[in-house]
């Protein structure tokens, strides 16, 4: 029968099976972070210890601030957060991890660490104490996020038991236009099946527009997943993907490299393997955009305007956008050009690479911030790359502020916090309701539209922006 490669990766992975689709599956990497403070405490309690410390990876990256970081731990003002990178950290050394300390040079947001070291491999299957694990299967694995009691349960066994979901297939045709990014791709993917479309299912991204995008824009598209609903997002290896990770410091090499890139080759879905759904796009329809809402799949395109939740048939999707009006205080039919910001946080997992700074900074160039912007780097690699093409000095000449590598205004537990009522466009995946702080109101966008929102303090479509 003809496989997906969700199933071939599957059957891979399979150590023992209780039926068709429940299985104890062999985990190759498992991701970790302070927040992951509850497996380490487990596994105590359990006296076990790492099977496999190797392949455990841990990340100081949610609770560390982005500046002041000279000191390291010791500049950590937050008494409580310093406690728990401590923890971490202390946990991480005692079980002979893979750590990558507040300090480290490569330290980072654990989803931008492990890719571009080349930790994360093809065909694997990945599982994370955060939900944007998913960003990990743009390299052709299966990468999902979990909960404590089963991350200890994979430090103490490098196993985990799991029902396998159905398989969507959303193949995404032709190109995306000038001005618009992968972000905005991600975004209308979400926007057009819901944030509960994906419920149930492991996605797989195809068609021509996806194998012509980069593995950083792969990444962005990835992340995502999980805002429709998704266990997570995957697209097949092909020669982008292998040039990306020639080379990585924890790629193989020589031989093994050889007999990686033969086994990596073989990682595709077959013709005519069965999909429990399909859904179809045009990339060439793609625009900028924007979400009004409060959740990634109320967005709209940078030159619509917020819609009527009177004109939505379902029942239980007009009163969530009623709740959703009420608390970003915006009116249905009201123009998004008219929509201004308070301050502009450009980062995270979903867009805080070295091609979103630079998309950004290309931006930047064409004028100075007019309200509170700041830049912070997915990891201190991405950091000094940025820095060594200059793309720092563009942000503060514009007026931007150049910080450290870190979840920052993402996951605001770290001080970087947006005030009650002030709205921000944020290149971040999420915009709860106070995701970046109590009563702060967020509007997710691209690198290049959030740099476009500091310059002008509003909604600016990228496209005709550049040729003012």
């Amino acid at each position: 029968m003809p496989e997906t490669l969700f199933d071939r990766i599957w059957k891979r992975h399979i150590v023992s099976a209780f039926d068709a689709d429940e299985a104890l599956l062999y985990i190759d990497r498992v991701l970790l972070h302070e927040g992951s403070n509850h497996a380490f405490r487990s596994l105590e309690a359990m006296r076990r210890r790492a099977r496999r410390p190797r392949n455990a990876i841990a990340c100081s990256d949610h609770y560390v601030p982005t500046v002041g970081r000279e000191r390291g731990l010791e500049g950590v003002s937050i008494p409580e957060n310093r406690a728990e990178i401590a923890s971490m950290q202390s946990s991480a050394r005692e079980q002979g991890l893979v750590l990558f300390a507040i300090d480290d040079p490569q330290q980072g947001i654990l989803h931008v660490v492990a890719p571009e070291l080349g930790i994360t491999l093809p065909g694997m299957c990945i599982v994370g104490g955060d939900s944007h694990t998913c960003t990990h299967g743009a390299f052709g694995a299966i990468a999902f996020g979990t909960g404590s009691s089963e991350l200890a349960h994979i430090l103490a066994t490098q196993t985990l038991w799991q029902t396998r979901p159905k398989r969507m297939r959303i193949a995404i045709e032709g190109r995306l236009g000038e001005g618009v990014s992968a972000k905005d791709l991600a975004l209308s993917v979400v926007g057009a099946i819901g944030n509960d479309g994906g419920i149930g299912y492991f996605i797989e991204y195809a068609g021509a527009c996806v194998r012509a995008l980069s593995m950083e824009q792969r990444m962005t598209l990835c992340n995502l997943a999980i805002e429709a609903g998704a266990r997570g997002g995957m697209v097949a290896p092909d020669d982008t993907l292998f040039e990306y990770l020639a080379a990585k410091p924890y790629a193989p090499s020589g031989a093994a490299w050889d007999r990686a890139l033969a086994h990596w080759r073989t990682l595709a879905s077959d013709a005519g393997a069965h999909f429990d759904r399909d859904v179809a796009l045009d990339a060439s329809r793609v625009v900028p955009q924007v979400t009004w809402g409060t959740n990634p799949s109320q967005v709209v395109a940078v030159d619509g305007v917020v819609p009527d939740p009177a004109a939505e048939p379902d029942p239980m999707r007009r009163e969530s956008m009623k709740v959703a009006l009420d608390y970003m205080d915006l009116k249905p039919g009201m123009s998004l050009s008219d929509l201004a910001f308070d301050r502009v946080f450009i980062g995270s997992c979903t867009n805080g690479r070295i091609e979103d700074l630079r998309a950004a900074a290309a931006v930047a160039r064409r004028g100075r911030a007019v309200l509170p912007a700041c830049v912070v780097p997915g990891s201190r690699t991405v950091k000094r790359q940025a820095e060594a093409e200059g793309l720092d000095r563009v942000f503060r000449e514009a007026g931007f502020e150049w910080r450290d590598s870190g979840c920052s205004f993402c996951t605001c537990i770290n001080g970087d916090v947006v005030p009650p009522g002030e709205r921000c466009a944020s290149t971040a995946n999420r915009n709860y309701k106070g995701r970046q702080g109590p009563g702060s109101r967020t509007h997710l966008v691209s690198p290049a539209t959030a740099a476009a929102a500091a310059l002008t303090g509003h909604v600016v479509d990228v496209r005709r922006f550049a040729t003012t």
